[in-house]
This record gives C-alpha cells, sequence and structure tokens, in this order.
C-alpha cells in the first residue's frame, strides 16, 4: 500500500491486489479493503486538523460492491472530507480501478481531540499480573 496523492481534504492510497491478499474464498479479503479505505479516510480528516490535533475513529461504514482479485489490476482508495467541525469530523473514501470501476465505499465518523490535553503524551502505568496457575 502507498500514497500516491496527497492535499489538504483529499488523499489517495492504492494497492496492487496480489494472492496473499486472498481469502479462503479466492478474492482479496474484507479487511484488505476496509484497511485501504480506513487509511485514507484517517489520513484525510489529519490533513484538515492544525498541528497539536489529533483524532480517532468513532465509526467506519465499509459497503463491498464486487469483489477484487489479482486481476483486477492497481485499486484506488480516494478519500474526502465531508465536514470538520469542533469534535467531530466526517469523511468518505471510494475505491476504485485505473478505469475508475467502483469496488467498495466506506464512511467514517471521528472525534478529534487536542494531543496535549489529552492522556496519549502520558506514559501509560506499569501494571504488574500475578496468575494463579493451579486450576
Amino acid at each position: 500500500m502507498w500514497i500516491t496523492q496527497v492535499s489538504e481534504g483529499r488523499v489517495v492510497f492504492a494497492v496492487e491486489p496480489a494472492e496473499y491478499h486472498y481469502n479462503p474464498l479466492g478474492t482479496v479479503h474484507g479487511g484488505v479493503t476496509a484497511t485501504l479505505l480506513d487509511s485514507a479516510l484517517g489520513c484525510v480528516v489529519q490533513s484538515m486538523l492544525p498541528g497539536e490535533t489529533s483524532y480517532t475513529t468513532l465509526e467506519l461504514k465499509v459497503n463491498y460492491l464486487r469483489p477484487i482479485t489479482a486481476k483486477t489490476g492497481t485499486v484506488y482508495s480516494e478519500g474526502k472530507i465531508i465536514h470538520v467541525g469542533g469534535r467531530i469530523a466526517t469523511a468518505e473514501a471510494r475505491l476504485t480501478d485505473a478505469q475508475g470501476k467502483l469496488y467498495a465505499h466506506a464512511t467514517t465518523t471521528c472525534i478529534i481531540f487536542d494531543i496535549m490535553k489529552s492522556n496519549l503524551m502520558q506514559a501509560p502505568p506499569i501494571i504488574e499480573h500475578s496468575f494463579d496457575t493451579a486450576l
């Protein structure tokens, strides 16, 4: 997977489907498709945020329209912003082949937060566990 285009409010990722992406049914696993769409969605949200601001996904909705195989060729996930507010951002992405045929599409809802005010900059506590091995 690689990024082909980046601008404020628009990001495009691409992947060349291969057999190692296949599920037992002989097509690209839905998780690969979801990852490609989610990557474009997250990065396009981040492209709209000021420094020291981040996001995390609240919801990801993927619609699978047709199977992808190695014969499909490179597929592209184009993410675009729908809305950016003070606490919530939404975005959409479309997964197409080089000819523009649509294979899947997705939407996301993300929560926006200030990194410096969150606890993400703090080291996690060390938790010691004792395990009772007796059954």
